[in-house]
Order: structure tokens, then sequence, then C-alpha cells
């Protein structure tokens, strides 16, 4: 089974939609993207999936429009200014993976109030008037936690490595995480540091905490950064621990190595950074009429220590492991089929 229908046959939709029927005309209709942030590998692949569908759509006549705006920090009050000038610019829709799920709340707002349909994905905002598209993060964080219970019986110190501090998806995976160990008491949390999801930070942070750690059983992550973590490790000098991945092709291929050299096993999960697709073509509907309801939740995409193989067969160099959506795959979803 392809990681698309693996996706949509576990989706779950908080709430079923109503049918999808036909209504009015997008063609003339432009949507933007507003992105917060796009330093690491899964930012990029999600930029390029973006582009990669959207243009797609523009070149059918789907829209007229479908621009991607990055801000230069990842600052909420930058991104909110952001969105203001997309209000002003006469954008139809703003599908927006946000800073913060509350600082954008005001200029989401403004949007809504201009007749705008504002969709959030990933980085979502709690606006009432939005979309929302995620995954359960918490779910993604504790899952871990689970997975290590079972392959390490007897617990042992975890390091914790974290995203960008004061982004909801740091925020819920980190809660997931702990709730994990809270579960399964065996583990304890012996350190944490910000590897803001790309591997080089990922790196250095491991590095400056390594020395005052005891022996770390597990590293716990957020995506983007187990690889940096095992690169740091091995300049230590210290044994390598069961390290979970984040779906970035460098930690899918450095697994791929310590499993054929030693029968190294981890696992892997993230959400899939063509999750921006979905956001699109979710926004595309609504514009043309449909009932969608505001909170939509996919599954997060996990590889195991038997199909990390196959995975790694499909995910380009230098990228994520993926999934792109279609309409008809954004239908399904919104159809709660």
């Amino acid at each position: 089974m392809t990681i698309r229908k693996l996706l949509l046959a576990s989706a779950a939709i908080v709430c079923a939609a109503m049918p999808i029927s036909a209504h009015a005309d997008t063609s003339t209709k432009k949507i933007a993207l507003s992105n917060n942030y796009a330093g690491n590998s899964w930012r990029q692949a999600m930029l390029t999936s973006w582009d990669k569908v959207t243009k797609e759509a523009v070149k059918a006549g789907t829209v007229a429009a479908a621009d991607p705006f990055t801000t230069a920090e990842n600052q909420a009050t930058e991104q909110a200014a952001q969105i203001q000038n997309m209000i002003l610019e006469g954008y139809d829709a703003i599908v927006v993976n946000a800073a913060s799920p509350t600082a954008l709340n005001g200029a989401v707002k403004e949007a809504c109030d201009a007749g705008i349909t504002v969709v959030s994905f990933d980085g979502i905002v709690t606006e009432p008037c939005a979309w929302r598209i995620a995954v359960d993060f918490k779910e993604m964080g504790r899952s871990q936690v689970e997975y290590l219970s079972k392959k390490i019986p007897n617990g042992g110190n975890l390091l914790e490595i974290r995203g960008l501090a004061g982004v909801f998806v740091d925020d819920e995976i980190s809660a997931g995480i702990h709730e994990g160990v809270k579960q399964f008491p065996q583990f304890k949390i012996a350190g944490s540091v910000h590897g803001d999801w790309a591997q080089d930070v990922a790196q250095r942070a491991v590095a400056g905490i390594l020395p005052s750690l005891p022996e770390i059983a597990a590293v716990v992550t957020q995506g983007g950064d187990g690889y940096g973590a095992a690169q740091a490790f091995d300049a230590a000098k210290r044994p390598i621990p069961t390290i979970v991945m984040g779906n970035r092709e460098d930690e899918l291929q450095w697994w791929k190595k310590q499993k054929d050299a030693s029968g190294y096993e981890t696992m892997s999960v993230s959400i899939a950074p063509g999750v921006s697709t979905l956001a699109f073509w979710v926004a595309q509907q609504i514009l043309d009429g449909k009932e969608v309801k505001k909170d939509l939740v996919v599954p997060f995409l996990r590889i195991d220590q038997d199909n990390l193989e196959k995975n790694l067969e499909t995910t380009e160099k230098g990228g994520v492991a993926n999934v792109e959506y279609s309409l008809e795959d954004a239908q399904a979803v919104i159809n709660g089929k």
C-alpha cells in the first residue's frame, strides 16, 4: 500500500463534512501561502511541494495564483504584518503555517472580516474563523516513548531534542513526550536542548550538553535532528543510543547504514511536508463553496525497521519522506473517507 493510501486510510476527521458538489468557479481566485520559517529540510520540502502542486493548479486554470511568502525571521509580529499585506493585495484565501497559535489571531481575524478564507496547517492558529489542518502532535511525542518502552523495557535516561522555541508544534510534541514519560516512568528526561528542527543546530546543541549528561539510553526528537544527534555522540566517543528519527533523508540513510552494519534498530516519525498541498486544496474547495468543518486531522507519517528501505527509495536526496495531495485526496479527507 502506498504512503498516500496509508495516510488517507487512517485520516481522522473531527466531524464529517457535507458531500462534495459543484458550486462557484475558482479560476479567478488568488491564494497566498504565509510561512514563518524555511531554515530546515522539512520546510524546504514543504515549499517545494506547494510550488509543484500549485503551479499545476494555476496552469490548469483552477486558480489564478498561489503565491508563497516566507518571513525573514520566525517572528509572529513579522508574519502578522505579512498577512496584513496579503489582505491589502486582494488575496481570496491565505494558507498559514503560523509562528504562534495565538499571536496571529488579530491579523487572521482582520483577514476573515475582509472576506478572506484562512486555512492554517502544521503551525495552526486558534482564531475561530480560521480552518485548521494538523496532526496529533502530542501523540507523535507520546508514541516515541511508547516505542522505547517496548524496545528498552528497563528504561533509562532520555535526551530530549526540541524544535523552535515558542512554536505550537514544539510545545505540543514536547508535551506528548513528557506525557509518555509519565505513562512509562522507567524513563527519565536527563536533559533537553532546542535543535530548531535542523541537523547542524541539533549537533551543536547536543555536543554542548553531552559532557554534563549521564549515560543516555535514547534520544527523543521532533524531526530534522536525529542525524545531528548521532554525529554529536560519535564525536564525543560516547555509545550511540536509540535515536528516534524524523523522516529526513540523511537520518534515514544513517539509520540504514547502522542497520546494515550492526542491526541498529529505531523508528522515525514526522508530519509529511506535503500537508501544505492538502491545505491549498482545502482552501480552494472552501472558495468553491464547499462546506468544510473547521478542524481536520491527518495522521503523522511513521517509518519502522521493516519498511525503512522502501521509504528510502522514494525519498529525494537531501529531502524528507513525503506525500503530496491531489484535489481528489483533499475531497476524500473533507468527506472523512
